[in-house]
């Protein structure tokens, strides 16, 4: 099961990587029909307008079904193979349908032009969907039974309080893009607005808050935890943070070349995976006499 449940998280890294790949090469409407690439045929054909951008596009969408095979993989075999199913049904579960509502909104975002929010919310979705087949994973490698606190309630808050803030970080960072140049469209743009460097530097704000916030909990789990696992996770959130940090600052000073921003967009989702073992690592298997 635990294969299964690997390779479930790992497609749902993968498609938010190619879909920004579809973004920043402005392949955003290279199938510019839905759920049709154009009318009249699902798959590109061959004089369509959209030249090199149909085959990403339509190559990003195609992902979707193997997703979709992974997720439902997924769900049975936490369904047959697993003791905990309460626990692990609710993540799996939760891929599922939201790879039900990403296909949906796809559609919107193609049927309304790339609109900047329909997009920040098809990324964000997709960073929900990446943190619940973490979930899942992680808590398969855990046994049943009860859980005790691993930490005291002080740092459980402050990690919360962490997990709050990154998501915040992660929205922020959505406007920043749809204020920016990379708006999925290489011929008309759609934009949310906003200045880019001001909401760059509010972005950047909210990073440093977040960057206190890890650096607060990697002490804490240091001085305050009863086993290695939070500080190993808190340890990994705090190197990712630190080079998506270097790597957002150098993409912005140098003016937001197409390869960094797509590793500032894989090391999110790294982030999403390390917070979620930040948060699993909270409590551990344990009596309830301990």
């Amino acid at each position: 099961m635990r294969p299964i449940l690997l390779a479930n998280l790992v497609v749902e890294v993968l498609i938010v990587v190619t879909g920004g790949l579809v973004r920043l090469t402005g392949s955003g409407l290279g199938c510019p029909s839905w759920p049709q690439c154009v009318p009249g045929s699902y798959v590109p054909v061959e004089h369509q307008a959209q030249g090199f951008h149909k085959y990403i596009e339509f190559g990003n969408r195609t992902l979707t079904g193997l997703v979709s095979i992974a997720a439902i993989a997924a769900l049975v075999g936490v369904w047959r193979w697993s003791d905990r199913r309460r626990a692990l049904v609710l993540p799996a579960g939760l891929v599922l349908g939201g790879v039900a509502v990403q296909a949906v909104l796809g559609g919107i975002t193609v049927r309304t032009g790339l609109n900047p929010a329909t997009v920040a919310a098809h990324f964000l979705v997709s960073m929900t969907l990446v943190a619940a087949a973490a979930s899942a994973y992680a808590e398969s490698a855990l046994p049943g039974g009860p859980r005790v606190p691993s930490v005291p309630a002080i740092v459980r808050t402050t990690a919360y309080a962490t997990i709050a803030v990154g998501a915040v970080v992660l929205a922020l960072g959505t406007i920043v893009t749809g204020s920016g140049p990379h708006s999925g469209d290489a011929d008309e743009p759609a934009r949310f607005g906003f200045d880019p460097r001001t909401i760059s530097w509010l972005h950047a704000d909210a990073v440093m808050l977040f960057t206190g916030l890890v650096v607060a909990m990697v002490l804490a789990t240091h001085l305050r935890s009863t086993s290695s696992r939070p500080r190993d996770a808190w340890r990994s959130v705090l190197l990712i943070t630190l080079a998506q940090g270097v790597v957002g600052y150098t993409q912005y000073l140098t003016k937001l070349p197409v390869a960094l921003v797509l590793i500032h967009m894989l090391l999110a989702t790294l982030l999403v995976i390390g917070l979620t073992y930040g948060a699993h690592s909270l409590t551990e298997p344990g009596n309830q006499s301990d």
